[in-house]
């Protein structure tokens, strides 16, 4: 079977971020599935392919891959930031397992890519020098009181939190709901970091303390970095602050 699915991460934004194997990938692809703006990324070229589809229909891209590999095609699976992080490498496993068996003897890579949690944290400094964990705010494969439960537990582990899709049209009140958690749970100069469209030239970083946040500081394109109880701002004149997470934690 010569056919290959590689399911590759395209990081934030800035094509300088995206890796020299997810490159190679794409240069050797016969055909690139993806969500829309992910696949227009993709350079056009002859020979190549591009199948762009909406954003929720995940299984029905993973499995078009799946099928197109099966005939022999060169299939890059595209998706932002890393593939493994609320993104396509989980909905095509999904496919894979529930497909038929000729499936399974294909040839499959997972090529990481920059997340944008990541690329957010090394803009800001390194709130996530310590323990953190990630949170996707959506509540369309999971119910609100799943997220919220993880929410006050990851709070009361004093983790530094990264909240990914935190607000949209269709969800305007789920990020205001995880502020008043926060509120309920945290002290009031607990650290935000709203990091919109990191390495892109819309990017924007605003740290506030949690008692200035608002709902609206927040939209699809933005991650949400907060810091643990130990998390420390260093002022700097006439230049953005740094925040940072200490490595160390007192018993």
């Amino acid at each position: 079977m010569s056919g290959w699915v590689a399911i590759a991460g395209l990081g934030p934004g800035d094509e300088a971020l995206v890796t020299p194997e997810v490159r190679a990938a794409l240069a050797e692809a016969t055909d690139v599935v993806g969500y829309i703006p992910y696949v227009r990324r993709v350079i056009p070229r002859a020979g190549l392919s591009l199948h762009e589809s909406d954003n929720r229909v995940e299984l029905e891209r993973a499995q078009h891959a799946l099928e197109m590999a099966c005939a022999g095609r060169r299939v890059v699976v595209v998706s932002s930031g890393d593939p493994g992080v609320f993104a396509m490498a989980s909905a095509v496993f999904e496919a894979l397992e529930a497909g038929p068996p000729e499936w399974h003897e294909l040839d499959i890579r997972v090529l990481p890519g920059v997340t944008a949690m990541l690329a957010a944290a090394a803009r800001a400094g390194a709130p996530l020098g310590h323990d953190f964990c990630a949170i996707n705010l959506s509540d369309n494969l999971k119910p609100w009181d799943v997220i919220a439960r993880r929410v006050r537990l990851a709070v009361e582990a004093d983790f530094a939190m990264a909240f990914y899709n935190p607000r949209s049209a269709s969800r305007p009140g789920g990020f205001g709901s995880l502020l008043d958690i926060l509120r309920e749970t945290c002290e009031p100069e607990r650290v935000l970091i709203f990091a919109r469209a990191v390495s892109t030239p819309e990017e924007a970083l605003r740290i506030v303390p949690l008692s200035e946040a608002a709902p609206e500081m927040a939209d699809m394109r933005t991650v949400v970095l907060v810091g643990s109880s130990t998390t420390r701002i260093i002022p700097r004149t006439g230049r953005t602050a740094l925040v940072y997470t200490p490595r160390s934690v007192r018993a």
